[in-house]
């Protein structure tokens, strides 16, 4: 049995019909939306994203990339972040059509989600999110970005339905990579802090009980 079919088989009939019915990317970004999102320390496996119906952009970016897999595109994950301690970092799941590059993510920031498969290279996708990733000091706080993991290399670990195994891969293989600067030092001392008007916008609909600096848990990749 092949990895994707056997994570279909451990899904109920009901999932199983839902999961099987995401045949696009916005599609698998509307799945996303509809989960609640929830900031915690538990990384679930994409099979319990399902049966529990929440995710936090980590597992819930997995779950992406493995839905994308089944339509026809790689697995590809990466790691957008702001420096060490300033605020969380967001899991993008990627996929490329006619040679350009668009996202999916599960978040708890409007403009921190989908993005259109129309930008030239990673770099270019990327700074898509840096005016919108802003932090509860409104401050832009984007500075870098992991090169993609492929999550097909890793099915020896079944992370698609084992927690154990998903965690190996989240933990051993997806964090802890070097990341690639967006910005210097010095032009990160010179950004603007976000207007009044600006907060207001990138936080509608947003938790903010959720957010770094103001929950009681760190969590992993809640943004």
């Amino acid at each position: 049995m092949s990895f994707l079919s056997e994570f279909l088989s451990h899904l109920p009939g009901s999932l199983r019909k839902l999961y099987t019915s995401l045949k696009t990317p916005f599609a698998i970004q509307e799945y996303l939306d509809s989960l609640t999102y929830v900031a915690e320390e538990r990384d679930r496996s994409p099979l319990n994203v399902m049966l529990d119906g929440q995710a936090h952009c980590l597992d819930g970016g997995f779950l992406a990339a493995l839905a994308l897999w089944r339509i026809g595109f790689k697995p590809l994950v990466i790691d957008i972040m702001p420096n060490t301690g300033v605020d969380d970092d967001h899991v993008l799941a990627l996929y490329q059509i006619e040679g350009r590059w668009g996202a999916l993510a599960k978040t708890n920031y409007i403009n921190l989600g989908f993005r259109e498969p129309v930008y030239k290279n990673l770099r270019e996708l990327v700074m898509t999110y840096f005016e919108h990733y802003v932090s509860i000091h409104q401050q832009k706080v984007l500075t870098g970005y992991t090169r993609p993991i492929d999550a097909s290399r890793y099915t020896h670990l079944r992370w698609a339905w084992d927690e154990a195994g998903a965690n190996t891969l989240y933990h051993k293989h997806f964090y802890g990579r070097k990341a690639i600067a967006l910005i210097t030092r010095s032009m990160a001392k010179r950004l603007n802090p976000v207007t009044d008007k600006a907060y207001q916008a990138e936080t509608l609909h947003t938790n903010l009980k959720e957010s770094f600096g103001n929950r009681a848990v760190s969590g992993h990749g809640t943004r």
